[in-house]
Formats: structure tokens, C-alpha cells, sequence
């Protein structure tokens, strides 16, 4: 199947979990992962529609996002960022940062911003699924975090994002997903300001359905689009 098939057939899925969920399909936003993927397929991608564009690692985005000037609509920065990196990504104009879960890191992206009158959205990682593989601030810390952050005035909260439990099973990865919306709810109740939870980043390729009927505005999704990912073969 060519990029186009996977990519139709991928919008047609994200249709039908949000009907399902009696939601509005226009309102699920579908980043595109472009990891490991070189610049001639992306740009075969977005020749077909693709609008929105991921990359999980500052270096590969610093090399591929200059020869992609113009052509995408939005740069997400959806992995681990390390604060010795947030010099070098935000030059990239990130639209939105996926995966922040420390103090330390936030205040540092915060400093650099107003140190250049910049602003950035973000969102705070939850590790939902308690696997020690994976980064993200425990569902319990989650609060108390994002107040310790919320007055930093140059980086705006706009929600939370996870990763679903690496399963078969898709009643555990549904509590991961469905836990992060619970957690959405109660840290808008708390009406905090300059914090708005309005979205949910959650879904890959292999859980993306489950994560919108949880309520999910954002996907992540590489594989079911662009194929397996392009590594490099060491020699």
C-alpha cells in the first residue's frame, strides 16, 4: 500500500472512532510522525494533504526542517526534550511542544524564551502506563507541577499528552488513555491561571482508535503512514 492508500485509510479510521464516540472528526488533529523518514518522503507526504509534521529528536528535525520550508503547516515536538537542546529547537518554531515533564527543564525553556521575547506552547507528559521505560510525570505529580510552572509567563500549558501501555491489551491501554482525560478534567477544575487544558495528545498507530473514543484531539501517527521507520544501518 503507497503513501496515499495509508494515508486515506488512516483518515477514514480517525472518522470512524470519532463518530463512534459521537465526536467531530475535524476536531482530531493528526500529526504526522516524520522520524527517521528522509526529506523526499515527506515531501511525497504532504504533496497528499498531510498539513502537520512530528519529529522526536532536535538533530534530525535541524536537518530535515530547513529543506522543508513552506511546505507544512505545522512543526509538533513530540519526544524527550533535553534542556542543552532547547537552544537549537526552538529556532525550528515548534507550533507546539508534546513532551515536557520537569521543573528544571521548563524553567529553563522558559528563561531562554524571555531571554529572545519568545512564546511557546507546551504540554506536560504523563507517564499513565508506570512503565520505567518510558518518561512522563506520574499522574500524582501531575498537579503539583504544572502549578509550579504556571506562572512561568513565556511558556503557556495547553494540556497533557501520553503514551499508551505497550500491550495486546487493549482494556490497559484504554485506562491509560482514559486516566490522562480524567486527569485533563480535574486540573481544569482547578481553574488555574494562564492554564488551559484543552488538549489531549494521545494515539499512535497501534492504539490511535482506542485514544480518540477517550478522548483524544491530537494523534500522533507515523507507521500507518509512511511505513516502518528508515534506520540507518551502522557499518
Amino acid at each position: 500500500m503507497d503513501i496515499a492508500k495509508k494515508y486515506e485509510n488512516v483518515k477514514q479510521r480517525i472518522e470512524k472512532a470519532a463518530l463512534r464516540a459521537n465526536r467531530n472528526p475535524k476536531d482530531i488533529k493528526l500529526v504526522t510522525v516524520t522520524k527517521t523518514h528522509p526529506v523526499e518522503v515527506i515531501e511525497k507526504a504532504l504533496q497528499l494533504g498531510i498539513e502537520y509534521i512530528g519529529e522526536n529528536k532536535v538533530q534530525e528535525a535541524e536537518a530535515k526542517l530547513p529543506k522543508l520550508k513552506g511546505k507544512y503547516k505545522e512543526f509538533h515536538f513530540i519526544g524527550h526534550l533535553q534542556s542543552n537542546k532547547i537552544k537549537k529547537l526552538i529556532p525550528l518554531r515548534p507550533t507546539l511542544i508534546h513532551s515536557l515533564d520537569k521543573f528544571s527543564t521548563i524553567r529553563k525553556l522558559h528563561n531562554y524564551l524571555q531571554k529572545n521575547e519568545l512564546h511557546q506552547d507546551i504540554l506536560i507528559e504523563v507517564n499513565t502506563s508506570g512503565e520505567e521505560s518510558k518518561f512522563g510525570v506520574e499522574p500524582s505529580s501531575t498537579l503539583p507541577l504544572i502549578k509550579a510552572v504556571a506562572n512561568f509567563s513565556n511558556v503557556h500549558i495547553k494540556g497533557l499528552m501520553t503514551i499508551g501501555k505497550l500491550t495486546d491489551n487493549k482494556d490497559e491501554i484504554r485506562t491509560c488513555f482514559s486516566q490522562l482525560r480524567e486527569l485533563q478534567q480535574q486540573i481544569a477544575q482547578q481553574n488555574i491561571a494562564g492554564v488551559k487544558m484543552e488538549l489531549l495528545s494521545m494515539g499512535m498507530t497501534n492504539d490511535f482508535e482506542i485514544a480518540i473514543e477517550e478522548g483524544a484531539n491530537i494523534v500522533r501517527i507515523g507507521t500507518a503512514i509512511l511505513g516502518p521507520r528508515q534506520y540507518k544501518e551502522k557499518r
